[in-house]
């Protein structure tokens, strides 16, 4: 077994073919892992099937010992939380990633172009994917990831230009029921996400029909949580949103204000705080609630921040009456 160097530790079975390396099987210690980028000067291209699947039966190759520092514990893919794959990988094969329970975060590029079937089974914390464009046209792997996908999936897209787009693609669910009297299934979909995962047009997302979709989403059953966060996204990263969309997504905001200033106090985000109180005036009890919430998350700069708002905005619903 040879001995080299790298980002995290793996122990890979590996086949070394002409145009670049193909992974038969990885494993690592680590929860925060990445994937070698080449091997012996070859470029990392696929993933083969079952190749980071936990529990997979071993495979025949090329054995690649990789050293990323001090092992973190068991030899269990299971414990993954953060795995980021190779520069140049091309594509992964069936059940590629299954069993990865606690992976929630995924980071590649975007020159993905074939994903297997079922490459994600059973890996129920993932939600997060984090996209780096190789090229300032779209690749093919959003399309390719979003649409073998359904569950929510926070896509943070990092452009050539340094610019950040972020969007969120909300859960749908699929199930078969069974029609006795006529002999089949008959498939349900449930949810409005699933327009969202079917967006695409030749492998290309347009973000005006992405923005479309929203008063058809509001308009089926959907998650609230959801809806506020793919809200909440578009107008923090408004690549590409017309006024029409932008006063959309900001009216919907307006009307469940209490709920956003709660989620990024919880997450501590100044700036979104500070983008929700440009949004207009709101009622006293709404920014009192926040300040209670603020105060008691011990966040001095937010708590400063709502004061702020309500000593410089009267809050809407509270009129000053006077007697003569």
């Amino acid at each position: 077994m040879e001995t080299i160097s790298g980002l995290s530790n793996w122990r890979l079975i590996i086949r070394r073919e002409e145009n670049g390396i193909t992974v038969l099987r990885a494993l690592t210690c680590d929860k925060k892992a990445v994937l070698p980028d080449e091997l012996f000067g070859l470029p990392v291209r696929a993933l083969e099937d079952h190749a980071l699947a936990a529990g997979a039966k071993p495979a025949e190759g090329e054995e690649v010992l990789v050293l990323g520092g001090t092992e973190n514990g068991d030899w269990d893919n299971r414990k993954i939380t953060e795995l980021t794959l190779p520069r140049f990988l091309r594509q992964f094969g069936n059940y590629a990633f299954m069993n990865l329970r606690s992976m929630e975060t995924l980071r590649l590029y975007d020159d993905l172009s074939s994903v297997g079937s079922a490459g994600f089974m059973n890996c129920r914390s993932f939600s997060r994917l984090e996209l780096r464009r190789s090229a300032p046209q779209q690749g093919p792997a959003l399309a390719a990831l979003v649409k073998s996908l359904q569950q929510e999936l926070d896509v943070t897209i990092l452009e050539t230009d340094g610019s950040i787009l972020r969007l969120i693609f909300p859960e749908y669910i699929e199930s078969y029921t069974e029609n006795n009297a006529a002999h089949h299934f008959e498939l349900k979909i449930m949810g409005g996400g699933y327009a969202y995962h079917s967006v695409f047009r030749d492998k290309t997302l347009s973000l005006s029909d992405y923005d479309a979709l929203w008063p058809a989403y509001l308009a089926q059953e959907h998650n609230e949580d959801s809806a506020l966060r793919l809200a909440f996204s578009r107008l923090r990263c408004p690549i590409g949103l017309s006024e029409r969309a932008e006063e959309r997504y900001a009216a919907y905001l307006r009307e469940n204000i209490g709920r956003a200033l709660s989620a990024v106090l919880q997450e501590k985000d100044m700036q979104g705080l500070r983008m929700l109180l440009d949004l207009g005036s709101f009622a006293t009890e709404t920014l009192d609630a926040a300040l209670r919430e603020s105060r008691s998350l011990q966040m001095t700069e937010a708590t400063a921040i709502l004061l702020e708002k309500r000593r410089t905005h009267p809050a809407a619903g509270r009129m000053k009456t006077f007697e003569l």
